[in-house]
């Protein structure tokens, strides 16, 4: 009960956190371009830090230039490791360090073509260069890494696994490959 009342409080530190530099960010009033920083939200548990500065356009949408978003999460032998950028945020969409992935088990990695990825416990965030990060995990990671990876004739993935009838599927730039009543389809484009 311990261990699962930290990683609640940590959680739940992160969320208000967020709240609190959401507000600190949303001041169109601020002409100094400061920026917002939060760090040792639980000791020990996760720290995070926020750093950006915005223009106000005429449509009063804010623009973020050089905004920066990551976070420091002990990994499986309790050094921290950073996770960050869009990356960062794909891990929370997720539900973090408490969410199917689970902590991180090394630092981001620059990918083919420019891209990058890091791994997590339960699976893999991958994103091309000019694409958005997507989740590999499970059987449909391994089959995908038998066939090469993101250096393979699949490419990067571009979906997210998804439930079909039967099982699970993955679209990759040169094809789709299928988990359906436990057995492993690879279809190329």
């Amino acid at each position: 009960m311990h261990h699962f009342a930290r990683r609640t409080a940590g959680f739940t530190a992160l969320i208000a956190a967020a709240g609190f530099v959401a507000v600190g960010c949303g001041d169109d009033n601020d002409k100094d371009g400061s920026a917002a920083s939060i760090t040792s939200i639980a000791p020990g548990v996760l720290t995070t830090s926020v750093a950006a500065t915005h223009t106000a356009t005429h449509t009063g949408e804010a623009t973020p230039h050089g905004a920066a978003e990551e976070t420091r999460i002990p990994a499986q032998g309790g050094e921290p490791v950073t996770v960050s950028g869009d990356i960062y945020e794909k891990y929370l969409a997720s539900g973090g360090p408490t969410g199917p992935l689970g902590p991180p088990l090394e630092a981001k990695a620059d990918g083919p073509d420019d891209g990058e990825f890091q791994d997590f416990v339960g699976g893999t965030i991958y994103e091309p260069k000019d694409g958005e990060p997507q989740i590999v995990w499970g059987e449909i990671r391994a089959a995908w890494e038998a066939n090469g990876g993101a250096n393979g004739k699949f490419g990067y993935p571009i979906s997210d696994e998804k439930t079909i009838p039967g099982g699970k599927q993955s679209d990759f730039s040169g094809g789709t490959i299928t988990w359906v009543d436990g057995n492993i389809t690879v279809t190329p484009k």
